[in-house]
């Protein structure tokens, strides 16, 4: 198993607001006392711009770079999200990075609501998905689609969309997918074909539901510890990595407890949820080998 981390477990986060952001020193360099050797890059201004800077910042950790996630909004015609893509495919391509995750951004800061789309916004979308996926593997990456709470592809219906109306492969996020609607194993083993990246986060179920019903916006429900270390919540990790290793699955796992920080945190912080999953996922491995 390839097991890298990624920045939102230290709470690290692209939407304004979100809560205390800490520095990447401190993230980086707790990443590798965890034992990651690689990392996803994180939101726009975590990591250095300058591709030079990049190189050598993670170098300097001794971290590899897996991927990226990148918000873009896809089902707006007279918005070409090539544009936005521009940055952060040459950052990543510098980095050696192997992966772009997209997510069908609102267009909107947060995750909290999101606008509903008519049928010409939805051709708009699913064709810019297939046009970006081309031009980032003419960069020598694969692009995946990441369903995500508060996205325009959020529910089952919506993964089903995109399944048949895109070329394009997954990110299969078990925290999201769960929260959405989408049973996250039973996806792997009817799609696995179309799953080239994993992101694994565990779900306390009742704060999903509070989500799902509208008690609980989705940063109120971060924020209260919906998402938890590995194994200790209500995905069936085990299973979801079982279902993808026997169908051949050779891309990351990518560790993701999204988190949300109030100040700077004193002792170990966020660093022992990422070491409870750590050891986790360790486990797993022993098992599906």
């Amino acid at each position: 198993m390839k097991i890298a981390g990624a920045p939102i477990s230290w709470g690290v986060c692209e939407v304004p607001g979100w809560g205390y952001q800490l520095s990447s020193d401190r993230v980086l360099t707790e990443m590798r006392e965890a034992g990651l050797t690689a990392t996803e890059l994180g939101p726009e201004g975590f990591l250095p711009t300058d591709t030079v800077e990049l190189v050598e910042l993670l170098d300097g950790y001794g971290l590899a770079c897996v991927g990226g996630f990148v918000p873009v909004v896809l089902y707006k015609a007279d918005h070409d999200p090539a544009d936005d893509l521009a940055g952060p495919l040459e950052s990543l391509v510098a980095a050696g990075a192997g992966v772009v995750v997209l997510a069908a951004a609102t267009g909107q800061d947060g995750y909290d609501e999101r606008p509903a789309l008519d049928e010409s916004h939805w051709h708009t979308l699913l064709s810019n998905l297939d046009r970006l996926a081309d031009i980032i593997a003419a960069r020598g990456l694969t692009a995946v689609l990441h369903p995500h709470v508060g996205t325009m592809v959020e529910t089952r219906p919506e993964v089903d969309r995109v399944l048949t109306g895109s070329r394009i492969p997954l990110c299969l996020d078990t925290g999201h997918l769960l929260i959405g609607g989408t049973d996250p194993l039973a996806l792997a083993r009817e799609v696995p074909e179309r799953i080239k990246h994993a992101h694994l986060k565990d779900v306390n179920a009742a704060l999903a539901a509070k989500v799902q019903s509208g008690e609980l916006t989705y940063t109120q429900a971060v924020a209260a510890g919906m998402y938890v270390p590995l194994g200790a919540g209500d995905v069936d990790i085990a299973g979801i990595i079982k279902a993808l290793e026997d169908n051949g699955f050779d891309g990351w796992y990518v560790m993701e407890q999204d988190n949300i920080l109030v100040a700077e945190p004193q002792g170990d912080g966020p660093l022992a949820d990422v070491l409870a999953s750590v050891a986790f996922l360790q486990g797993a491995a022993s098992v599906v080998s």
